[in-house]
């Protein structure tokens, strides 16, 4: 059993948005005072996993956010498998695949979702993350009646694809363009648009600035105060926040209301006005401000991801790229857009987004709290305690894949269909109950993007495009590319 402790408080949100691990540890630096310890277990004879607490308050904080300088599994999960020290509160840490399957097999009976009070401070006190049991099934169907497959396939693929290559033609004239941030303005452009009807072409982008804000000082040193980066997504949170409610307050004062819910911001104004609503007001808006920031922000990451590999991967860039001229060639008008049929038929792109994910491990880790004591593979998990679950020790064990640090999207020809969205070695969108709700949009956008960039444009590595683990995923000097029109 391959499991450590970590006294430490790390946030994960349910829509893979791992880069908030990074700040929320480093709050409790600042924010905590007392070292709190494993949870007393009521059985005497109980054997707590292996390991030590490290140097005091800071236990072994520095050797988890050291930098990586390549995609290999990180060294602080390499050499600890056992119980050690990060920042003043335990978690246990497991890269064991059957403790993660055990976990999320018995999720909402011996385990529940779990955050640290200083990540709702950044997400929201209210947020769907912090939901369990039948309002969290409530919520999710709400999201999914925008982003389900249904609504994927009626409405979501035109207007994804529509942007898309709207976006790719606006950066064609350009010496050079940040790739992340570029593709990250598009995305929320689309989802923006489902979620609060936002325009982009007729929008002074302000939220979208905001935002900006908002994301860039995730990682940053908690300083809060005037100047700092931190302090800037702190109020990059209120300036969204406060447009947010503006928007509520505007369509709740509406004479007679919408004749049908047009965007989700109608369908939560619907929801607030029920005799007994099952959500009040703060925690609506918790919703939407977390659902447009992990849309863009991770799907944003996850491309930028496919393209670095794709660039140093000529073989798998041309096969990719015959499949979609293929189904280009299949069109009776070429210029007619792909069908849900085309793009289910896209199956290398799929190997290629799996195997990036399986590489980049956009989320370094899923967090869970053990509400009894447990027991398991001989040793006991108690009562209260915190589990990290380390996608990233599955994705690149070579008993589950071969070469594991090698990109090779062949690999998933034979196993792709049975891995689906989530599966015990593959979990690049969660697992368990908790599955991310966004993940088929996900793949999606993803999808018909590298359709239109591959099908009518090259482009040429600028500078950049390093990945690193610090142990969320960055692009230090960023990725930016010249996009070419197709010779």
């Amino acid at each position: 059993m391959e499991v450590a402790v970590l006294p430490m408080t790390v946030p994960c949100i349910a829509l893979t948005a791992g880069l908030i691990v990074f700040v929320t540890a480093w709050c409790l630096v600042l924010i905590k005072r007392n070292i709190t310890t494993t949870p007393p277990c009521n059985k005497a004879d109980a054997r707590l996993p292996p390991g030590s607490r490290g140097l005091p308050i800071i236990g072994e904080t520095l050797a988890f956010f050291a930098r990586s300088p390549s995609l290999d599994l990180h060294a602080f999960f390499e050499r600890r498998r056992r119980r050690t020290n990060i920042i003043l509160e335990d978690l246990i840490v497991s890269l064991d695949p059957d403790v993660n399957n055990f976990v999320f097999q018995h999720e909402g009976k011996l385990f529940q979702m779990w955050y640290p009070d200083s990540a709702m401070k950044i997400i929201g006190a209210d947020s769907i993350v912090t939901t369990l049991g039948s309002l969290y099934k409530h919520i999710r169907n709400l999201v999914l009646r925008f982003f389900g497959l249904e609504n994927l396939r009626e409405a979501l693929l035109h207007e994804v694809q529509k942007t898309a290559q709207a976006s790719l033609l606006s950066w064609l004239n350009q010496p050079s363009i940040e790739f992340k941030e570029a593709v990250s303005s598009m995305i929320f452009s689309v989802t923006a648009k489902k979620i609060i009807s936002y325009d982009s072409a007729t929008s002074d982008g302000k939220m979208w600035k905001h935002y900006d804000a908002f994301t860039r000082g995730l990682l940053s040193f908690p300083l809060c105060i005037p100047g700092t980066a931190f302090y800037k997504c702190i109020q990059g949170r209120k300036n969204v926040m406060k447009m947010l409610k503006e928007l509520l307050d505007e369509r709740r004062t509406k004479a007679g209301g919408c004749p049908e819910s047009i965007d989700f911001i109608d369908v939560l104004v619907d929801e607030l006005k029920e005799e007994k609503p099952a959500m009040n007001e703060s925690t609506a808006l918790d919703l939407v401000f977390l659902l447009l920031f992990t849309s863009f922000e991770t799907t944003a990451s996850a491309i930028t991801v496919v393209l670095t590999f794709l660039t140093n991967n000529p073989k798998a860039l041309q096969e990719l790229t015959e499949e979609h001229e293929h189904i280009q060639k299949r069109k009776a008008d070429p210029n007619s857009e792909i069908t849900w049929e085309e793009y289910k038929s896209m199956k290398f792109t799929s190997h290629i987004i799996h195997e990036a994910l399986r590489l980049a491990n956009i989320a370094p880790g899923m967090f869970r709290k053990a509400t009894e004591d447990v027991q398991i593979k001989g040793f006991s998990i108690p009562k209260g305690s915190k589990i990290m679950i380390c996608p990233s020790a599955i994705h690149l064990d070579p008993v589950v894949y071969k070469d594991p640090n090698i990109f090779n999207p062949w690999r998933w020809k034979d196993i792709a269909e049975l891995v689906g969205s989530a599966s015990r070695d593959f979990m690049a969108f969660g697992g368990g109950l908790r599955l991310c709700v966004g993940a088929d949009f996900a793949k999606l956008q993803m999808s018909i993007f590298l359709h239109c960039l591959v099908t009518k444009y090259s482009w040429k590595a600028i500078k950049g495009g390093t990945m690193v683990l610090s142990p969320v995923l960055l692009f230090p000097e960023g990725f930016h590319i010249q996009l070419l029109p197709k010779a």
